[in-house]
């Protein structure tokens, strides 16, 4: 939800520029535009004018995007051909469009790893390349608005985008992975480029884990178990697109899990890699599996957590995307220089 503040600078906005356009038309209508150009300019800079007035009294109310450095969806062609000059280092977001409970929007994984991805490419030269919107999420599909993916469908559209990449001069790509649910999927799609193309392909998960050990907590409580859409996820989202979250819609998820579930809990939320590891093996599975830990039948809300994602705040996101983006920047530059583009 918008502040009231926001929407109402917007509409003065368009006010004003509809008022211009107005006082312009009026002007030469009156005085022609001769007249208007002895005031201090010349009768084509006012036609300009007027054309420039008439552009933005028509354009798009809903459209508020500013061009973004090395974002392939506004760049030209030439940039391309010219950022390739620089790199040869691509960057492939891979997200999903599912549930995030009653607060935060369904694309969540979509502009979390997007976002991202563009704050690291202002700070090191890489093309962000987003492929797709929808990822694997077949467990979350008893909640509406929720779209998923088979395994098979994925990882063969992501491999022939990358192939188009690497045409074109592209050799190194990087995939961040922010849906969990993909994590498979990806690294699929990286040993294929690996085994069969001439260019690199690694996780930059991978990356990151590199440059230096994740804080032991950024944003959990100890002991509590936090996981999809809950307090970590719901901070990110206030930092990194933070019109989209309804905070005062989330409520505390009830939690149900198979009996042998519950038991690993304590242990999932202390930070045991091994007990973590066969837990969402089993956890978080389609409902026609029969194992019963599909999202509707764990949450009461979608959200897999034991706090309430209220507590998430602007700061939280803050830290835990400074520190992401800081060691991905740190791992991208150490590739650039242990391996330096080839022909350029």
């Amino acid at each position: 939800m918008q502040p009231p503040w926001q929407n109402l600078r917007y509409g003065a906005q368009i006010l004003l520029k509809k008022l211009g356009f107005i006082l312009i038309a009026v002007l030469v209508l009156v005085f022609g535009a001769s007249a208007i150009a002895s005031f201090g300019g010349d009768s084509a800079a006012v036609g300009m004018a007027l054309a420039q007035s008439q552009t933005q009294a028509q354009t798009n109310p809903l459209w508020r995007e500013d061009k973004v450095k090395n974002f392939l969806p506004h760049m030209t062609s030439p940039e391309v051909r010219d950022l390739l000059t620089r790199t040869d280092m691509a960057l492939i977001p891979v997200p999903s469009l599912e549930q995030h409970g009653l607060h935060a929007p369904i694309g969540t994984d979509y502009f979390s790893g997007v976002e991202r991805a563009k704050l690291i490419a202002q700070r090191t030269d890489i093309l962000v390349a987003p492929v797709l919107l929808i990822g694997q999420a077949p467990y979350h599909m008893e909640f509406p608005g929720t779209i998923t993916l088979s395994a098979v469908t994925m990882q063969q559209v992501y491999f022939e985008a990358a192939q188009s990449l690497i045409r074109q001069g592209f050799r190194r790509l990087l995939f961040l992975n922010s849906h969990t649910g993909n994590q498979y999927v990806t690294r699929f799609v990286i040993d294929r480029i690996n085994q069969e193309t001439e260019a690199v392909a690694i996780d930059l998960g991978d990356g990151v884990a590199s440059m230096a050990p994740s804080p032991a907590s950024r944003t959990s409580a100890p002991g509590l178990f936090d996981r999809h859409a809950g307090v970590a996820e719901t901070a990110g989202a206030l930092y990194l697109f933070p019109s989209l979250v309804q905070l005062d819609k989330a409520q505390r998820a009830t939690l149900t899990f198979p009996s042998h579930l519950s038991q690993m809990l304590p242990k999932v939320a202390s930070g045991d890699q091994a007990v973590t590891l066969i837990f969402l093996a089993e956890g978080l599975k389609p409902k026609e599996t029969g194992k019963h830990t599909s999202a509707a039948e764990m949450s009461t809300t979608g959200v897999w957590s034991e706090r309430d994602p209220r507590e998430a705040t602007v700061e939280q996101g803050r830290r835990a995307t400074e520190f992401f983006v800081d060691a991905a920047v740190r791992f991208i530059e150490r590739w650039k220089e242990l391996r330096p583009p080839q022909g350029r």
